[in-house]
């Protein structure tokens, strides 16, 4: 059993190290870019990726300024697609499994946004769809796949890729977790360290106006 655990682990830290960690700087940038153009962020994928994104969703729309709620009126704007159960079985239903990510990205895309795609093999339709469409845009496309990366990690802008052999979606989608909170922290620790940076003006200022 011991064995067993061991292995595991050392197969997802091996998995880890060998994520290019400069393709999560520029997802890192693309994000704050977005942000700072008052942009929104679509977030989507098939069965456990679609779980992924809609937690980073609740992370990073509370989470990043949790301690700051009230000290920050502009703040991130993360959207999981589609947004409701409801929406995804209607475009399910009535247009295609295909459309349920794309149909919705055809209602609410603009200029300003970006767009997160989450795949273990890279190479589901309906994620294929949707960000060709981005691309078609001009949106600029983070890509977060497995395996070999499939589809997804030749169109995205910046590809995020779990390198592990096919089927392997317990590594993957691990690892796709830790990159998503890391990405989470990042801007956590960013603002704040924003505010504790800004106030140093001010009290210089005050001491100055004292003498």
């Amino acid at each position: 059993m011991r064995d067993y655990i061991d292995k595991h682990m050392r197969e997802l830290t091996v998995a880890l190290e060998h994520v290019p960690a400069d393709e999560i700087a520029k997802a890192i940038r693309t994000i704050q870019r977005t942000f700072e153009r008052d942009g929104r962020i679509y977030i989507f994928g098939n069965g456990g990726s679609l779980s992924l994104a809609t937690h980073w969703v609740s992370d990073f729309n509370k989470t990043v300024f949790s301690h700051n709620l009230k000290k920050h009126v502009k703040r991130f704007q993360a959207i999981r697609l589609p947004s409701t159960e409801e929406e995804y079985s209607a475009w399910a239903n009535d247009e295609g499994h295909d459309m349920v990510f794309l149909g919705p990205l055809q209602n609410y895309l603009q200029d300003t946004d970006c767009v997160i795609a989450i795949s273990s093999s890279g190479n589901s339709t309906n994620i294929v769809k949707a960000i060709s469409y981005a691309k078609k845009r001009h949106v600029p496309v983070i890509g977060l796949s497995g395996f070999d990366g499939g589809k997804l990690n030749k169109l995205a802008d910046v590809k995020i890729l779990v390198d592990t052999e096919k089927g392997r979606y317990d590594l993957v989608e691990s690892a796709h977790a830790a990159i998503l909170h890391l990405i989470t922290k990042y801007f956590q620790d960013s603002f704040e360290h924003a505010l504790q940076y800004a106030k140093k003006p001010r009290k210089i200022a005050s001491l100055t106006r004292g003498k």
